[in-house]
């Protein structure tokens, strides 16, 4: 599919998934001191499963070449109205012979969160591993102080199904760890289900 318009022409990256608001390219090593940055900044590590600790290039240019030497499914998020990369997704996990993975999300930039890029990168990943993949559960875990990314995940498709209780300090308490997951047979593809479908007969002669 080609840009928007010239202006953004020359700005837009490899992207593989374009929904209406952001599409989901390939990590890029040019990226790695912005997904530095990202991981450096504790405000945006509350909600992940990661310690607050500081985060050097060295160790998340360790993190790049471990992802992609694995073969991750891991994506790149960017706004396209722009086409700067604001976060990070991914499935982890994959197990192709139970069709199941685990789905993380890093929203970096903090002007990108609550315009529902989230919620659409969310459901583009479910997209990807039931429509590409053919996978058949996507489960995912969010901290119940987390509102804004219940929220979100609930949008995309995922249904909570479970909960560690009082397993994460924050605030001055304990607080469950929530389990979410989405079928296949619950979701109905909203881009790749156009693109991976067989060929249409050909008229012979």
């Amino acid at each position: 599919m080609e840009a928007h318009d010239t202006g953004t022409a020359d700005r837009r990256p490899v992207v593989n998934i374009e929904g209406d608001l952001v599409a989901l390219g390939p990590y890029c090593r040019d990226l790695i001191p912005r997904y530095q940055r990202w991981v450096s900044d504790f405000a945006t590590l509350r909600t992940l499963g990661l310690p607050p600790r500081p985060m050097t290039l060295e160790q998340e240019t360790a993190w790049y070449d471990g992802q992609t030497a694995a073969g991750e499914a891991g994506f790149t998020i960017y706004e396209r109205a722009t086409w700067r990369p604001v976060g990070n997704t991914g499935l982890h996990g994959i197990d192709h012979r139970n069709r199941t993975a685990t789905f993380g999300i890093l929203i970096g930039e903090v002007d990108a969160r609550g315009k529902g890029y989230g919620t659409e990168a969310a459901r583009l990943m479910l997209d990807y591993a039931f429509t590409a993949l053919g996978l058949h559960s996507v489960m995912l875990t969010c901290y119940e102080f987390n509102r804004a990314g219940r929220r979100a995940y609930a949008k995309a498709g995922y249904k909570e199904f479970g909960r560690r209780r009082q397993c994460r300090w924050m605030g001055g308490r304990l607080w469950d760890e929530i389990y979410m997951d989405c079928l296949a047979t619950e979701f109905e593809s909203p881009v790749l289900g156009r693109i991976f479908v067989p060929d249409e007969p050909r008229a012979s002669g």
